[in-house]
């Protein structure tokens, strides 16, 4: 699904955040992507979206070379991809249920086909009483679990997710990893960002572990 051959990444003149990276993700995997803060996790994440493209090297996407893809392949295979930034990128003027459910509007399927689908997965994350705010009231930690909800509800084939829990209690931290384990059940590859070790430690999966720009799989 993934294959990251000999990639090196830097931001304008500066030294290079990730070196050689080497590494492939396949169907139906779970990786955690861990490391120091500034190892370039978020960095990672972002090529992995392909948006952004790497210094050099070689980066492989369902298949196709992404280097070589046009603008319109790009974003038809980011269609593929459910990825929750730390930023979360609701968009204000929709409710929180809008928001999660767009990439189902985006796939052309008609309201009543998902209507109860998007109901029970805020339900699930905590936030079934909020399914009519918009995200200006919203907290941090709700606007994250939107977020949550918006990336998967499409059950996408791969889902990359940059500190998912970092902003939750411990309870419904638990019950995001569920949600993860189950969309992985289901056949998504997964690959969250996290320094939470206890979350990890809840799950016996490989982690591809950033340090000093060098990644290593464990």
């Amino acid at each position: 699904m993934i294959r990251f051959e000999n990639v090196g990444l830097r931001y304008g003149t500066g030294p290079e955040i990730l070196r050689d990276v080497t590494f492939h993700v396949l169907p139906g995997s779970f990786h955690f992507l861990t490391g120091p803060s500034g190892a370039g996790k978020t960095s990672l994440l972002r090529l992995l979206f392909m948006s952004i493209r790497p210094s050099r090297g070689l980066i492989h996407v369902f298949g196709e070379n992404a280097l070589a893809l046009t603008p319109a392949g790009r974003a038809e295979l980011r269609r593929r991809i459910g990825i929750v930034f730390q930023d979360f990128r609701l968009l204000d003027h929709l409710t929180t249920w809008e928001n999660v459910a767009l990439p189902l509007r985006v796939m052309g399927k008609k309201e009543s086909e998902y209507r109860e689908d998007v109901t029970d997965l805020l339900r699930w994350v905590g936030l079934g009483d909020r399914v009519d705010a918009y995200p200006e009231i919203l907290s941090g930690g709700e606007k994250q679990r939107a977020a949550i909800a918006r990336a998967v509800i499409g059950r996408p084939e791969l889902l990359l997710a940059d500190e998912p829990t970092g902003n939750v209690d411990p309870l419904i931290a638990d019950r995001l990893l569920r949600l993860f384990v189950e969309l992985n059940r289901l056949g998504t590859s997964v690959i969250i960002a996290t320094h939470d070790y206890a979350l990890m430690d809840q799950l016996d999966a490989p982690r591809l572990v950033l340090y000093e720009g060098h990644l290593d799989l464990r």
